[in-house]
């Protein structure tokens, strides 16, 4: 069975992310407190196999609740029953801006005399430790709906593999590093098409942009070198047993450099049968 603990900061998207998982196939259980997960586990391994794909949320909306997580995690860890846990994540700008669109109550604001902002960052606090233990991360800031059910659709459709995954993302740093990566790399340096007037409309998933960034002798010297960094990490990471690297490739507004080469980075995995996916976060940003 597949069973996946769905957390995370209030207001990152895991509704969104539910929503996302069920469309490919999970049952789905929300706001279920930690306590009653092994239960719940144990529920779902007795129904003989109707219950083949399981994803449960449980956050702090749970209060007190929310306070067994990590006895919940160890209990399931000595019964050997599998799980992978999926944290949402987002910056405090957009968390806050977020509850203020659509008025909601933070759940943890009545603790803080309803401050919003001191609540955001209280969860961060609290969360911190699932955080550095999950199996997954996604920053949800810059990604829009669409964007977050590809990402999901992408990660959890062949997730039956226990082998490492690797998902790309292009970015701008104008908008800010993606706080799910694992390794960054600055392609800020390399000679940039949107100082030829030409290429500027033009993305780096365009043939036109992608020729004049890699066949640059600066471009063919960093790409030997990257490929090389990340051919000799994988085997770490995965011994280390993590379930997907995220590698983030950022340039100054993410529309030209850092497309091409997270591209190429993406497609050079993939040629050596290594699941990938890739997201071009700021590509429509201008």
């Amino acid at each position: 069975m597949e069973f996946v603990v769905v957390t995370g900061l209030s207001g990152a998207g895991k509704t969104r992310a539910m929503h996302a998982m069920e469309d490919i196939g999970f049952f789905c259980v929300d706001n279920l407190p930690p306590a009653l997960i092994p239960v719940f586990y144990d529920l779902c391994v007795k129904s003989e196999g109707l219950m083949g794909r399981v994803a449960v949320v449980t956050d702090t909306r749970g209060g007190e609740l929310f306070k067994s997580f990590f006895t919940a995690m160890e209990a399931l860890k000595r019964e050997k029953r599998e799980y992978k846990i999926l944290f949402l994540d987002s910056s405090d700008a957009v968390l806050v801006n977020r509850f203020k669109e659509t008025r909601r109550k933070h759940p943890l604001s009545d603790d803080l005399n309803g401050s919003l902002e001191q609540a955001v960052k209280l969860e961060r606090e609290m969360l911190q430790p699932v955080k550095e233990c999950s199996d997954y991360v996604i920053d949800t800031s810059g990604v829009s709906p669409a964007q977050l059910k590809t990402r999901i659709t992408e990660l959890f459709l062949s997730s039956a593999s226990d082998s490492l995954s690797v998902h790309c993302i292009s970015f701008g740093f104008k908008y800010g590093i993606p706080m799910e990566s694992d390794l960054v790399f600055d392609v800020r340096c390399l000679p940039n098409p949107f100082y030829v007037e030409e290429l500027r409309p033009q993305t780096g998933l365009d043939a036109p942009v992608r020729d004049y960034v890699l066949e640059k002798e600066e471009t063919k010297g960093f790409v030997s070198r990257f490929t090389d960094m990340v051919d000799y990490l994988l085997p770490l990471y995965g011994k280390e047993g993590k379930s997907q690297l995220v590698i983030a490739v950022g340039c100054t507004g993410g529309h030209h450099r850092s497309v091409a080469l997270a591209q190429y980075m993406c497609d050079y995995l993939s040629r050596k049968g290594i699941r990938t996916s890739i997201t071009h976060r700021d590509i429509q940003k201008f």
